[in-house]
């Protein structure tokens, strides 16, 4: 795993054994990052097992070519991640477990660390295709990828997936229960098509919702879509994981098949109003896809996707932009770190 290039002035944090078994061996987990208007997106990752239990540090992968998240990133450095599945992957303790953390978001590959990803990416995602087509197809999806190191600041976890039993904290301590959010100047209520939105999600294995810590930190908890009425989605989840009152919110949903072929998500923003045991989410965008459960046709796709979106970042000069936005931002911080230091 690389080293973030300005480390963070922090303290080591410490962790279960059952935490660790979740983050060498989760197949998929889940990434979540905040937004320049407070809310939060989750989204499902790979990360191939990339955790330094020495040094309080786990990582991901991402692609150049996909590019959108690293803007949120770049701009607010804290992020966390859900460990929140065990299927087809390594782990066997029963804990959901979130880490959040500092990233440092490198903007050229390290060969180095791409070399080191290649046992990783194939134990956990099985061979890579090779050969003269399948070399040029994935050329941009791979040569451009670069490894996302979070400097762990707390991991929070529970005894079981669902999130039930007492809550454990490692590192800082839990800040509290976040206030209710100021509603959007454009209502709160859904905007796109909840019913379809219902039928895609309830299709979906896992199903998390995330949304902004009183620090800044997104958090990020498990739920059961359970319905659905014109307020949004009914939303249910063990007690007290969910803050009372109102607040933006991301909320995702995926399932995945061996080696994490076959992968389906839907990716929202909305609104989480939780008032007790009744908890309402309005979404208010909405993406996804679902790939089909064929290796070669999934591989692909990545490539072309990868192709696409590399030529767009080129063309656009995205790269420069990114460049642009860290300096500004490790600029604005005493510490040399990226990310405001307030939510913004």
């Amino acid at each position: 795993m690389t080293q973030p290039s300005k480390p963070l002035a922090r303290s080591m944090v410490s962790w279960s054994d059952a935490v660790q078994d979740a983050m060498e061996g989760d197949l998929v987990t889940a990434l979540a990052y905040g937004t320049p208007a407070g809310g939060c997106v989750v989204i499902p990752v790979s990360p191939t097992g990339l955790v330094d239990r020495a040094l309080s540090t786990i990582a991901v992968t991402t692609s150049l070519a996909f590019n959108g998240k690293l803007f949120h990133i770049l701009r607010d450095s804290r992020v966390a991640m859900a460990y929140h599945t065990r299927e087809h992957g390594f782990a066997t303790a029963g804990d959901f477990a979130v880490a959040q953390g500092r990233a440092d978001v490198p903007l050229s590959p390290s060969r180095e660390a791409l070399a080191d990803l290649a046992p990783r990416v194939e134990r956990f995602l099985g061979a890579v295709p090779s050969g003269r087509f399948w070399d040029w197809v994935l050329r941009d999806y791979f040569d451009n990828r670069i490894v996302i190191d979070i400097a762990v600041h707390r991991v929070v976890s529970w005894p079981d997936l669902g999130g039930n039993g007492e809550r454990t904290v490692s590192g800082s301590e839990w800040p509290g229960t976040p206030a209710p959010q100021a509603p959007p100047a454009n209502g709160t209520e859904p905007r796109v098509d909840t019913r379809k939105l219902h039928g895609q999600v309830n299709k979906l294995t896992h199903q998390l919702v995330g949304y902004r810590g009183p620090d800044g930190y997104p958090v990020v908890v498990p739920v059961r879509v359970a319905g659905h009425d014109e307020r949004g989605l009914l939303l249910e989840c063990a007690p007290g994981l969910l803050p009372e009152g109102g607040r933006r919110a991301g909320l995702t949903a995926h399932s995945f098949g061996r080696q994490a072929i076959g992968l389906a998500n839907r990716v929202c923003t909305g609104w989480l109003e939780a008032d007790g045991d009744a908890v309402v989410y309005a979404p208010h965008t909405t993406s996804g896809f679902a790939a089909p459960p064929v290796k070669s046709v999934q591989m692909f796709f990545n490539g072309v996707f990868a192709k696409q979106g590399w030529r767009k970042a080129q063309r656009e000069g995205t790269l420069a932009k990114l460049v642009q936005l860290k300096d500004a931002h490790r600029s604005a911080r005493p510490d040399g770190a990226v990310g405001t230091s307030t939510p913004s």
